[in-house]
C-alpha cells in the first residue's frame, strides 16, 4: 500500500514538472527547491552543446548550489588562497558527489521504466549509500552488490556508517569477496544480477562503480557551469588558478576537467586518486571523454597524483591525524577514504614544491563521505582527547529536583 502511494506520488511529480517546464521557455541550471524530486528537460551549457549523447532530462535530487567560502587551512606557502566548495551539503543523506552524476542517471532509470537498481562498491561505498536512497525516493528497489574481505563475504556485514543507511532504506545487499571481485570484474558482477531479476519480472537498470560513465560525467560538467555562475555573481572578480579533487572512480574529474577546460574557468585541475594509479586513470577518464566525442586528451586537462598510501579505504595513522588536526583547526570535517587523501597528498605537494603553489587561488572541492569515518573509529580513538570527568566544587549548592532532565 505504501510503494503503491509513493509510485502515485513520483507520478503526479514527474507530470507537474513536465507541465512546468512546457510552461518555460528554457530549462535552468539549477533548480529551485520547489523542483525538488522532479524530472526535468535538461539545457546543457553553450560550451558543450558540441558533446555527444547530451542527456534529455535531469532528476532534481541535490540541493544546489553547494557554498564555496575561503578555507584557512595552516601552513600554506606564500600568497596562496584555499577555497573550499561544499559538495559535501549536496543532501540526499550526505551523500556529497555521487548524488551529481544520480541526477543524470536515475533520469535515465525512470525514462527507462525500470523499477530496480543495480549498482556495485565497496563495503563501505558513498556511491552505493547514495544509490539506496535515491532509489527509495523514486520508489525503485536497490540492490548493492558490496566488496568485502573473504573473511566477512559470509557473515551479516553489520550497520557501521554507509551500511546503517542502506539497511535503513531497505537496500537488498549481496556481498562478494574482494578475490571473486578482482577475478570476475564488476561489469560480469553486475550483468549476472541483472540477469537473475530479470528473470523473476524485474526491469533493472545497471549503473557502474561511483556512478562512472559518460552519462554520469555529465553531473561535474554542470558543476562546472555552476562554479562559473557563483563566481560571475561575486563583486570581487574572484578566478581559481587550479581546481583540486579527490578521485575514486574517475567520473568527478572527467566531468569537472572537461567544464574548466571548454568553459570560463579555465583553472588547472588537480585530481589525487586513491585507489589505482594515475595511468590507469588517465585511461579510464579518456574513455568517458571519448563517450563523449569531447576531442580532447586526459592528460591535457587534468593532472593526476597518486594519492592511494596503503590502498583503498586504508589510512596510514598519519593520515588520520592529518584529518583530526584539519577538523581541529579549521572546523571541516574530511572524510578518511577521499577528500581527507586529497588535501593530506596537496599539503604534501604544497611542502615539496612550495613556488610551484604560491601566490596562486586554489578550490577545493570537498565530495562528501563523511559516514566512512564512523568505520575509522577504533584507528582514531587515540586520537581524541580533551574530556574529563566535570569537578563541581562542594560549595556549590545542590537540592534535588532543580536540573531538569529532558
Amino acid at each position: 500500500m505504501m510503494r503503491g502511494l509513493l509510485s502515485t506520488v513520483s507520478r503526479v511529480k514527474v507530470e507537474l514538472a513536465s507541465v512546468r517546464s512546457r510552461n518555460n521557455s528554457a530549462a535552468t541550471s539549477v533548480p529551485s527547491m520547489a523542483e525538488f524530486l522532479t524530472k526535468r528537460p535538461y539545457s546543457p551549457p553553450s560550451w558543450s552543446s558540441h558533446l555527444r549523447p547530451i542527456p534529455s532530462h535531469t532528476f532534481s535530487l541535490a540541493h544546489l548550489p553547494t557554498p564555496i567560502h575561503r578555507w584557512n587551512l595552516p601552513g600554506l606557502p606564500n600568497g596562496t588562497e584555499l577555497w573550499i566548495k561544499r559538495d559535501d551539503y549536496t543532501g540526499m543523506e550526505l551523500s556529497g558527489n555521487k548524488v551529481r552524476k544520480l541526477e543524470f542517471l536515475m533520469a535515465e532509470a525512470v525514462e527507462q521504466h525500470a523499477d530496480t537498481v543495480i549498482t556495485i562498491g565497496g563495503i563501505q561505498s558513498n556511491h552505493c549509500r547514495a544509490t539506496a536512497t535515491a532509489s527509495n525516493y523514486l520508489n525503485l528497489t536497490s540492490h548493492l552488490i558490496l566488496r568485502t574481505s573473504k573473511l566477512l563475504a559470509d557473515d551479516d556485514p553489520g550497520l557501521v556508517g554507509n551500511l546503517l543507511v542502506e539497511r535503513l532504506v531497505g537496500a537488498n545487499v549481496h556481498l562478494i569477496s574482494k578475490e571473486e571481485y578482482s577475478s570476475i570484474g564488476s561489469e560480469v558482477l553486475t550483468k549476472a544480477l541483472k540477469e537473475k531479476l530479470e528473470k523473476e519480472g524485474k526491469k533493472p537498470y545497471v549503473i557502474p562503480v561511483g556512478g562512472s560513465n559518460s552519462l554520469g560525467t555529465w553531473g561535474y560538467i554542470e558543476a562546472a557551469r555552476e562554479i562559473e555562475d557563483q563566481l560571475k555573481s561575486r563583486p570581487d572578480g574572484l578566478k581559481f588558478d587550479d581546481i583540486v579533487v579527490a578521485c575514486g572512480s574517475g567520473g568527478t574529474i572527467a566531468g569537472i576537467s572537461l567544464g574548466s577546460w571548454l568553459g570560463a574557468l579555465k583553472a588547472k585541475v588537480h585530481a589525487f586518486s586513491v585507489c589505482d594509479d594515475p595511468d590507469y586513470f588517465y585511461d579510464f577518464v579518456q574513455g568517458l571523454l571519448d563517450g563523449l566525442h569531447a576531442g580532447v586528451n586526459s592528460r591535457d586537462i587534468v593532472n593526476i597524483h597518486n594519492a592511494k598510501g596503503k590502498g583503498y579505504a586504508m589510512n596510514t595513522s598519519e593520515e588520520l591525524k592529518f584529518v583530526k588536526e584539519v577538523a581541529s583547526s579549521t572546523g571541516v570535517i574530511l572524510d578518511p577514504v577521499y577528500s581527507g587523501k586529497a588535501v593530506y597528498g596537496l599539503v604534501n605537494e604544497m611542502t615539496k614544491n612550495p613556488k610551484n603553489w604560491e601566490g596562486r587561488k586554489i578550490l577545493f572541492i570537498h565530495t562528501g563521505g563523511l559516514l566512512g569515518l564512523y568505520d575509522k573509529v577504533d584507528q582514531m580513538a587515540s586520537l581524541m582527547g580533551n574530556w574529563c570527568r566535570m569537578d563541581v566544587s562542594e560549595s556549590v549548592p545542590r537540592k534535588d529536583g532543580v536540573g531538569k532532565m529532558f
